[in-house]
């Protein structure tokens, strides 16, 4: 039944990925029905396990599952699939579209990379709530089960967060490897021959393999051998858990079966009508419901339902035995900020010199570790640069098995809140995403900002889902120096700024840097956002102290002014000191100008359209940008005679001083800039 009910879905969208769906139904079944620990009529209870489907073109094997066991999901929702921007049932599957989904998943790699960041975030939260009590015990233990094919293997991502899971020995995840060995170009082994099974092993993790495919090549779905596996791996607490199972894709439809077309093209109707002679069903008719089995497959929500209120009493037992970690749990269920955040922030501001020189990478570490005593929901690291993005948590334990301790982190703990991915920057973004959406707490990672490219898929998808993950990117502009043009950042602020949903904040100095931390934590309904940070010192200024408590929440805000500006110089990051410069150099010419300071452009277009007309007034159409990257995201603020003070290519090979003053980001440019926009403006009346 649910083989057809996959062939007849995609049969009448007209489009969509047939035949793993259709070989991967079996498997689903069993993990719905026998192992995965859920109640249909709660998706979001806390004692549930995570299922994610990593290749999200083969959505129909959750979706069809969902419907079977009762999570709301309707027959019409099936018949509906892919039907149209109001469908619940998507070609991809979007987290928080459809209930009993637990993530977007579709870009291959990023959902078995993720599932990782889940366990993650399993471990770190128990840890956090309940690290006394006995494994499996305790209920903040659960498990993610994750169905992974070739593409996903293939892609990179997955090699990065697998090598970590067997690092950190996650005990709580297994994977269930679907070898189809069939992708769009055909047979896998054109491109994909080596030995996996060996390939996890060295990775530190179990493995198994159960294959449909028998040794005199007869096909047989062997579910029960599929279980045993499953049921020897969940004995293993030590290290995440990896099966393979052979199979052929889109068995047992009459002359698909085996065929690379069904990846993503429809069977057709005489191969589906041949699909349901083969399972026993009438040719001639679609989306046939067997009552009987439908019964059956339902009765999981009773299994559900009964380990759901054991998991209840268990819980309340925890809480009367814990009050002050109950409080702490009750808090983070509201995404609550600690008392004393604001103290701590307080604190750190009242001991910044006015005046004293440090670069905002330090100052974001200041604030990091401010915060961090209040907030030990708070816990992050770097992709190995920790000492370099400043992200070292002072007194924190490693987050790894005790084994792994090193010199430089002696303190290996698996509950630790210093995280070490290693050169890992797209597997650290997809582990943080991960964390975010198992867990209750709020994970940060940090690499020099040049490579936000190689994490950008990870940050897409938090952007898709929304969740508030916090990139630590330090090294932000050409004033790195000489490290050269491969690690000097031109384009990135552009980039990721482009990302709809996506929070990109440049603070000038260390007010700045307080405050902007100060609001995304407080901020509701928080976005994920970029800390874009510099590696070159920056003046404490007197009048960022004074006013970006209130400045720096709105995105933009006036930090020079004049009764009558002539000019508004825009600004962000370390460059806003080179506008404030400029701004006095021009009043000796008997220039008037405002200096805006722009932390985030996002944030301030959030603002209300009054609010940004007393920042940047219509009247006043000369207009400056100053910023070291490429002027694309300030057109809409420069107007038609704004001039931009930019880098349009790439960097240089020079100090960072010496980069800037080459590439024309000086003082002395942006008052020529300003000078000559107001004579544009001038031309014109």
């Amino acid at each position: 039944m649910t083989k057809a009910l996959t062939a007849d879905a995609v049969e009448n969208a007209g489009h969509g990925h047939p035949g793993s769906a259709i070989s991967l139904a079996p498997i689903a079944y069993l993990l719905y029905q026998r192992f995965i620990k859920h109640d249909p009529s709660d998706p979001q209870w806390e004692g549930r396990d995570r299922f994610i489907l990593s290749g999200g073109h083969a959505s129909l094997t959750q979706y069809v599952q969902l419907y079977l066991s009762g999570y709301g999901v309707t027959l019409d929702d099936l018949k509906y699939f892919r039907g149209g921007i109001d469908t619940k049932t998507p070609g991809h599957p979007e987290y928080g579209l459809t209930p009993g989904l637990e993530m977007t998943t579709g870009p291959l790699g990023q959902g078995l990379a993720t599932a990782v960041g889940f366990a993650y975030g399993q471990r770190y939260q128990r840890g956090l709530l309940d690290p006394d009590t006995a494994q499996g015990a305790s209920p903040f233990d659960h498990k993610i089960w994750v169905i992974a094919g070739e593409g996903d293997l293939e892609e990179g991502v997955s090699s990065e967060a697998c090598s970590l899971a067997g690092n950190q020995k996650l005990g709580n995840l297994t994977v269930i490897f679907d070898a189809n060995h069939i992708q769009i170009e055909g047979d896998t082994k054109i491109a994909f021959a080596e030995d996996v099974l060996k390939r996890y092993e060295a990775y530190g993790w179990y493995t198994d393999e159960v294959s449909f495919i028998q040794s005199d090549g007869t096909y047989k779905e062997d579910v029960e051998g599929l279980a045993a596996a499953l049921e020897r791996a969940e004995k293993v607490t030590d290290r995440p858990k990896f099966i393979k199972v052979d199979t052929l894709i889109a068995w047992p439809t009459p002359g698909k079966t085996g065929d690379p077309s069904t990846h993503g093209s429809l069977l057709g109707s005489e191969a589906v009508a041949g699909l349901k002679e083969v399972l026993g069903l009438d040719p001639s008719q679609t989306f046939q419901i067997d009552d009987a089995a439908l019964t059956h497959a339902r009765e999981v929500a009773q299994r559900g339902l009964a380990e759901h209120n054991a998991w209840a009493q268990q819980f309340e037992q925890w809480r009367s035995s814990n009050p002050d970690k109950a409080a702490l749990y009750d808090r983070l269920k509201k995404s609550e900020i600690p008392a004393g955040f604001d103290d701590a922030i307080d604190a750190l501001e009242a001991g910044v010199k006015e005046g004293s020189l440090l670069a905002t990478r330090h100052a974001s570490g200041e604030v990091l570790n401010a915060i961090a005593p209040v907030m030990p929901e708070l816990w992050g690291g770097s992709a190995d640069l920790g000492g370099a993005c400043m992200t070292d948590i002072a007194g924190a334990s490693s987050f790894a098995p005790k084994e792994y301790a090193t010199k430089q982190a002696p303190d290996a703990n698996p509950y630790g809140r210093q995280l070490h991915f290693g050169v890992r920057e797209f597997g650290m973004g997809a582990i943080t995403n991960g964390i975010l959406l198992d867990s209750l707490t709020r994970p940060f990672g940090s690499t020099f900002f040049q490579f936000c490219d190689y994490e950008r898929p990870s940050v897409r998808l938090a952007a898709l889902m929304k969740l508030p993950n916090l990139y630590v990117w330090t090294h932000d502009s050409v004033a790195l120096g000489q490290d050269g043009p491969t690690h000097q950042p031109v384009e990135h602020l552009a980039a990721m700024r482009a990302i709809p949903d996506f929070e990109v904040v440049r603070p000038a100095d260390e007010f700045e840097t307080a405050e902007a931390y100060r609001y995304f934590f407080e901020k509701s309904n928080t976005l994920p956002t970029a800390m874009v940070l510099s590696r070159q010192p920056v003046e404490n200024m007197p009048l960022t102290k004074a006013k970006a408590r209130v400045g720096v929440r709105h995105g933009a805000y006036v930090l020079v002014d004049t009764p009558s500006p002539d000019v508004i110089i825009m600004a962000s990051g370390a460059e806003v000191q080179l506008a404030v410069c400029a701004a006095s150099t021009l009043k000796t010419q008997g220039v008037a100008a405002r200096v805006v300071s722009v932390p985030s452009m996002e944030w301030f277009e959030e603002q209300t359209e009054e609010y940004k007309e007393t920042i940047l007034p219509e009247s006043i159409e000369a207009r400056v940008s100053v910023e070291a990257g490429i002027a694309m995201p300030w057109y809409k603020y420069l107007g038609k005679y704004g001039i931009a003070v930019s880098v349009e290519q790439f960097g240089l090979q020079g100090s960072g001083e010496d980069n800037l003053k080459a590439l024309g980001i000086t003082t002395e440019h942006v008052a020529d800039a300003a000078t000559a926009s107001i004579e544009k403006v001038r031309a014109t009346k």
